[in-house]
């Protein structure tokens, strides 16, 4: 009988850092998870982090998963890291940081100087897109790094993401991921590489080539696991480092979702709609789809930030009873959420939500609000929590609608991942929003199951990433729509919902306009 193997996937998410051990059957064998403050604001809109705070937590959790299994560390094959996207550190020669991560969720906007120049402007100007340019240059965190600290960003050796910064930690080696280059940077989408010398991106910031990590494709090794982090983690010395992909692109593949008929709804911090392709497609024109955690493969993504925020908001905000009286009956909080939300029908009677509450830049625009339309005496909170899950699930059934509008593949099938994914109720109205059967992966950390099949591809433990997938995912719980209820949700939201973006659009304009808000 031969000696069983083992995967550590990291990961380190905005609420949590995880340390995850798998078996080659993608069974979840321990967990050490570290619960995090998100993010600390010393103005208005910035959202910042200490980098030593993420790295004290990975080893931490590390500390705990080492606490709660037995096992030899020599059956460890390998180390896969997955993280949040697009939070950024500027760091010395030795990888130490000069100033706080700034997150991806951070609102903070660069000053835009001068246009484009040469035929990129041209171009820009000619298909009316100069907005879109100038949205990304005044989101670009290197911008606002050399702008309003230039002392910082002259001592600024490298710029990296946190993955970046993580693996640089683990491997005392600056590279990382291309599956994990979901930033304001000047990164190729459709080549999956760093953008050539020529393109425009390099135009709209100051950022260099040579700060820059060197990337390579998932299942591809980025180092060994360096004596030092060794001492810090328990991580054995020497393991190979398995390049993996964001938490995103991880949760899609550690969901099993691989084919374009079949999409990946993201229940978390923002929610995500999701699909993989083998070819480059812009859901939204351009706004690139992101690199998949598969090589050479595409995530074609629609997103609504702060998604399941907004469930976290409400507990926080108007759920302290289901906490405490969870805390005393020794369950967990969300079996109490559940109750709240089938003590209300389908529809939440007429309460109807829509989940903007951040601006985008094109549907929703950079006036954009979240909003709440239709209350009456009846509706209670129990009203409000539902009509947030139900707000959520309309977007990103919208999401659905123009993924399948562009790609011409009509989606039939729907994993549902992310910390939403374990509320039953939530389960149950995205099946019946949807008009699709709701399937929920056996296992809920599907990042970090998607950054273990790129290490055990890349050891060679399976012999691809079809072998992988086969072996490692698998659907467990699945919701089959109410016709009852899918009725109702069908007319909302195609009578109400589909309408209220562009009813009320010109009454956020003017809330802009009045009151400076967003900026």
């Amino acid at each position: 009988m031969s000696e069983k193997s083992y995967l550590l996937a990291i990961d380190n998410g905005t609420q949590s850092v995880r340390a995850l051990l798998f078996d080659l059957d993608g069974n979840l064998v321990g967990k050490g998870k570290v619960e995090l403050q998100a993010y600390y604001s010393t103005q208005p809109g910035w959202a910042e982090q200490d980098p030593e705070y993420y790295w004290a937590s990975l080893g931490e959790a590390c500390r705990l998963l080492w606490q709660q299994v037995d096992i030899d560390r020599r059956l460890i094959k390998g180390v896969s890291l997955t993280t949040q996207r697009g939070t950024v550190i500027n760091v010395d020669e030795q990888g130490k940081p000069l100033r706080p991560a700034i997150l991806w969720l951070d609102q903070r906007q660069a000053a835009v100087e001068g246009k484009i120049k040469g035929p990129w402007g041209w171009l820009f100007k000619l298909i009316g897109e100069e907005a879109t340019v100038n949205y990304f240059r005044a989101q670009a965190e290197a911008n606002w790094v050399a702008q309003q600290q230039p002392q910082i960003w002259a001592q600024t050796h490298k710029v990296l993401l946190l993955s970046g910064f993580l693996t640089h930690r683990l491997c005392d080696r600056f590279v990382d991921s291309l599956a994990c280059c979901v930033a304001y940077l000047p990164f190729d989408y459709k080549r999956l590489k760093w953008a050539a010398g020529s393109d425009w991106k390099w135009q709209s910031m100051p950022v260099r080539r040579e700060q820059l990590p060197d990337l390579y494709k998932p299942g591809e090794q980025l180092g060994r696991i360096s004596a030092a982090a060794s001492r810090h983690t328990g991580i054995p010395e020497g393991l190979p480092l398995i390049a993996a992909g964001a938490d995103k692109a991880c949760e899609v593949l550690g969901a099993g979702v691989v084919e374009p008929q079949t999409a990946c709804l993201s229940y978390g911090t923002t929610a995500t709609i999701n699909t993989t392709r083998r070819t480059y497609l812009e859901t939204i024109a351009l706004i690139p789809p992101y690199p998949a955690a598969i090589p050479d493969h595409f995530n074609t993504e629609v997103m609504i930030y702060r998604g399941f925020w907004m469930v976290s908001w409400f507990k926080q905000e108007f759920g302290l009873r289901e906490m405490q009286r969870a805390k005393a009956l020794g369950v967990e909080p969300e079996a109490l959420f559940d109750e709240l939300v089938n003590s209300v029908p389908a529809g939440s009677m007429g309460l109807m939500l829509q989940p903007y509450w951040s601006p985008g830049i094109r549907e929703p625009g950079l006036e954009a609000k979240g909003s709440i339309i239709g209350f009456g005496d009846v509706h209670t909170r129990a009203h409000l929590y539902r009509a947030i899950l139900e707000g959520l699930a309309y977007a990103l059934r919208q999401g659905k609608e123009k993924i399948e509008q562009r790609s011409g593949t009509k989606i039939t099938r729907l994993r549902v991942s992310g910390g939403g994914s374990q509320s039953d109720a939530a389960m149950q109205l995205t099946a019946d929003i949807f008009g699709l059967p709701a399937e929920r992966p056996h296992v809920y950390e599907t990042s970090g199951l998607g950054a273990a099949i790129d290490c055990a591809v890349g050891l060679g433990l399976h012999a691809d990433f079809p072998t992988a997938i086969k072996a490692m995912t698998r659907v467990g719980q699945v919701f089959q729509p109410n016709p009852e209820a899918q009725r109702i949700y069908e007319q909302l939201y195609r009578e109400v919902y589909q309408r209220m973006y562009k009813q009320l659009k010109p009454l956020y304009q003017a809330i802009r306009r009045i009151t400076g808000y967003p900026a």
